[in-house]
Parts: structure tokens; C-alpha cells; sequence
């Protein structure tokens, strides 16, 4: 009885309502932001840290969007991070994210004639796509149109601008290339 009375604590705290999906085991710690949440759906095993926004849009500035965040199973996402999307953002199974980590497809129109930058349309390179088992250091961003590989690891604090396949080592700002995994030899090597 106490062990049920414990799992619905948890459910009601920590697993947002009307959240599209959400698997079993899966928590969402407070304080927290999910806007729309019938927009994100989430795996089981996973866990987001306080302070986290997961904000697929729906529309900006009555200009309709189609956000969307899909969530793997398995997926650590560490407190304060920053997930934004005005189309899809998928995180692959086993994926984690260390705290202060943004990812977003969404960009401002930085057009200096067209106004107020904040009342300029939204636009996007690209969806941003993460791969099984990638490890994203602290303070990472990830920008638009950016896909990462199967195991990627990327550095503290790097900014990644655009895509790397699967088995890179990447780090700094722009991120680049710095190793890449040999499977013969089960070791990363310094890129070519």
C-alpha cells in the first residue's frame, strides 16, 4: 500500500499533466516549464532536472508552428536546460544531457530594416535530430539544422553549429571535430 501511495505522489508531482506521453518511470522534476505539453512526448526511464523548459511552440506572434519534442527512453536531461521548437526536436534513446544544456531549431529574424527582433517572424535551418547515446557536456548549445550521431560526445560548454556523424568527439565554439571512435581498436584517436 505504501509502495502505491508512493508511485501516485510521484506520478502527480513529478510527471506534467496533459504531456502527449510519458513512460513509465519517467520524471519531470519542479519547478518546471512545459508549455504545451500535448507537444512532448517522453520514453520511459527518463529524467529532467529543475528549472528545465521544454517549449514546443505552437504558434509566435499568431504565425501558426508545429513544435514538437520526442524524448527516447532512458534519457538524462540535467536541470536548466533549454528545449525549444518550432518543428521537430528528437532526442535518441540512452542521451544525456548535462545541466545548462540549450537546443533549439528556432532562430529570429535578425533582419535590421524588418523592425524589433522580437517581432520579426520566427525561422528554423532545420530540425535538430540527437542520436542514440549522445553525451552533451554542460553548457552546450545545440543551434538549428544541427544533427548528431550515434554516441557523440560533445565538450563543456561548446556551441554546435552544425552536424557530425555518429562516433565524433567534438568540442569548443564553433564546435569541431576532435576525435573519432576506432572500433578495430576500441579507442578514440585524434581526427585526421
Amino acid at each position: 500500500m505504501l509502495a502505491g501511495l508512493k508511485n501516485l505522489v510521484k506520478r502527480i508531482l513529478f510527471q506534467p499533466r496533459g504531456i502527449a506521453r510519458i513512460g513509465a518511470r519517467s520524471v519531470v522534476l519542479l519547478p518546471r516549464w512545459v508549455h504545451n505539453a500535448n507537444r512532448v512526448e517522453m520514453g520511459s526511464n527518463c529524467f529532467v532536472g529543475r528549472m528545465a523548459v521544454l517549449n514546443p511552440l505552437i504558434d509566435y506572434k499568431g504565425a501558426p508552428q508545429n513544435g514538437r519534442i520526442i524524448i527516447g527512453d532512458d534519457v538524462y536531461i540535467g536541470g536548466f536546460a533549454q528545449i525549444h521548437a518550432m518543428g521537430q526536436l528528437d532526442i535518441g534513446d540512452g542521451c544525456v544531457f548535462s545541466e545548462h544544456v540549450y537546443v533549439s531549431d528556432i532562430s529570429h529574424g535578425l533582419d535590421p530594416k524588418a523592425g524589433l527582433i522580437m517581432e520579426q517572424p520566427l525561422h528554423s535551418k532545420g530540425p535538430v535530430r540527437i542520436g542514440r547515446s549522445v553525451f552533451v557536456g554542460y553548457g552546450c548549445s545545440i543551434l538549428p539544422g544541427v544533427t548528431l550521431g550515434d554516441h557523440c560526445i560533445v565538450g563543456t560548454r561548446s556551441v554546435v553549429t552544425h552536424s557530425f556523424p555518429a562516433y565524433s568527439m567534438i568540442a569548443g565554439s564553433p564546435a569541431r571535430l576532435i576525435k573519432v571512435y576506432n572500433s578495430v581498436n576500441c579507442q578514440w584517436e585524434a581526427a585526421p
